[in-house]
Protein backbone atom coordinates (compact mmCIF):
# COMPACT_ATOMS: atom_id res chain seq x y z
CA UNK A 1 0.00 0.00 0.00
CA UNK A 2 2.93 2.40 -0.43
CA UNK A 3 2.95 5.22 -2.93
CA UNK A 4 5.40 7.82 -4.10
CA UNK A 5 4.49 11.23 -2.71
CA UNK A 6 4.48 13.67 -5.64
CA UNK A 7 6.42 16.84 -5.03
CA UNK A 8 7.45 19.90 -6.99
CA UNK A 9 10.94 19.35 -5.62
CA UNK A 10 11.82 15.77 -6.64
CA UNK A 11 15.33 15.83 -5.15
CA UNK A 12 16.73 13.13 -2.90
CA UNK A 13 15.84 13.85 0.74
CA UNK A 14 18.65 15.32 2.87
CA UNK A 15 18.24 12.66 5.58
CA UNK A 16 16.20 9.72 6.76
CA UNK A 17 13.01 11.07 8.33
CA UNK A 18 9.74 9.77 9.73
CA UNK A 19 6.96 12.36 9.74
CA UNK A 20 4.02 12.67 12.12
CA UNK A 21 0.97 10.87 10.76
CA UNK A 22 -2.04 12.90 9.65
CA UNK A 23 -4.69 13.30 10.64
CA UNK A 24 -3.85 12.58 14.26
CA UNK A 25 -6.03 11.55 16.02
CA UNK A 26 -7.59 9.62 13.15
CA UNK A 27 -10.60 7.50 12.19
CA UNK A 28 -10.63 5.39 10.06
CA UNK A 29 -7.46 6.09 8.01
CA UNK A 30 -4.20 7.93 8.51
CA UNK A 31 -1.22 8.75 6.28
CA UNK A 32 2.37 8.13 7.32
CA UNK A 33 5.16 9.77 5.34
CA UNK A 34 8.85 9.03 5.45
CA UNK A 35 12.00 9.89 3.57
CA UNK A 36 14.84 7.59 2.59
CA UNK A 37 18.26 9.14 2.03
CA UNK A 38 19.62 6.05 0.22
CA UNK A 39 18.18 2.94 -1.38
CA UNK A 40 17.30 1.01 1.76
CA UNK A 41 15.62 -2.04 3.15
CA UNK A 42 12.73 -0.35 4.95
CA UNK A 43 10.25 -1.73 7.45
CA UNK A 44 7.33 0.27 8.77
CA UNK A 45 5.38 -1.43 11.55
CA UNK A 46 2.51 -0.51 13.86
CA UNK A 47 2.59 -1.53 17.55
CA UNK A 48 0.06 -1.25 20.38
CA UNK A 49 0.90 0.23 23.80
CA UNK A 50 1.98 -3.23 25.04
CA UNK A 51 4.63 -3.35 22.31
CA UNK A 52 2.82 -6.08 20.38
CA UNK A 53 3.07 -5.99 16.60
CA UNK A 54 -0.25 -4.95 15.07
CA UNK A 55 0.55 -4.46 11.40
CA UNK A 56 3.51 -4.52 9.04
CA UNK A 57 2.91 -1.89 6.37
CA UNK A 58 6.27 -2.02 4.57
CA UNK A 59 9.03 -4.64 4.50
CA UNK A 60 11.03 -4.26 1.30
CA UNK A 61 13.88 -2.50 -0.46
CA UNK A 62 12.86 0.99 -1.60
CA UNK A 63 14.66 3.71 -3.52
CA UNK A 64 15.81 7.00 -2.06
CA UNK A 65 12.90 9.45 -2.12
CA UNK A 66 9.79 10.56 -0.23
CA UNK A 67 7.20 7.83 0.47
CA UNK A 68 3.73 7.73 1.99
CA UNK A 69 1.59 4.87 3.16
CA UNK A 70 -1.97 4.72 4.46
CA UNK A 71 -3.00 2.68 7.49
CA UNK A 72 -6.65 1.66 7.56
CA UNK A 73 -6.78 0.79 11.30
CA UNK A 74 -6.64 -2.97 10.67
CA UNK A 75 -4.14 -5.51 11.93
CA UNK A 76 -2.26 -8.08 9.82
CA UNK A 77 -5.36 -10.31 9.80
CA UNK A 78 -7.70 -7.52 8.62
CA UNK A 79 -9.37 -7.01 12.01
CA UNK A 80 -10.24 -3.42 12.96
CA UNK A 81 -8.32 -2.11 15.95
CA UNK A 82 -9.82 -0.53 19.07
CA UNK A 83 -9.49 3.13 19.97
CA UNK A 84 -6.20 3.89 21.63
CA UNK A 85 -2.60 4.92 21.30
CA UNK A 86 -0.43 3.17 18.72
CA UNK A 87 3.21 3.55 17.75
CA UNK A 88 4.72 3.33 14.29
CA UNK A 89 8.36 2.46 13.78
CA UNK A 90 10.52 2.98 10.70
CA UNK A 91 13.69 0.91 10.39
CA UNK A 92 15.79 1.61 7.30
CA UNK A 93 19.23 0.28 6.40
CA UNK A 94 21.01 1.39 3.25
CA UNK A 95 21.67 -1.33 0.70
CA UNK A 96 24.31 0.80 -1.05
CA UNK A 97 26.16 2.80 1.65
CA UNK A 98 27.57 0.81 4.58
CA UNK A 99 26.72 2.18 8.02
CA UNK A 100 23.76 4.29 6.91
CA UNK A 101 20.68 3.32 8.92
CA UNK A 102 17.92 4.74 11.09
CA UNK A 103 15.29 3.66 13.58
CA UNK A 104 12.55 6.19 14.35
CA UNK A 105 9.31 5.90 16.31
CA UNK A 106 6.24 8.15 16.52
CA UNK A 107 2.96 7.97 18.41
CA UNK A 108 -0.59 8.23 17.02
CA UNK A 109 -4.12 8.00 18.36
CA UNK A 110 -7.07 6.08 16.91
CA UNK A 111 -10.37 7.56 18.11
CA UNK A 112 -13.78 6.08 17.32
Amino acid sequence: MWTFRPSINQIIPPTYALQQNYPNPFNPNTMIEYELLFESHATLRIYNVLGQLVRTLIDEVQSERYWSVQWDETDNRGIRMASGIYFYRLEATSTTVPGQATVQVKKMALVR
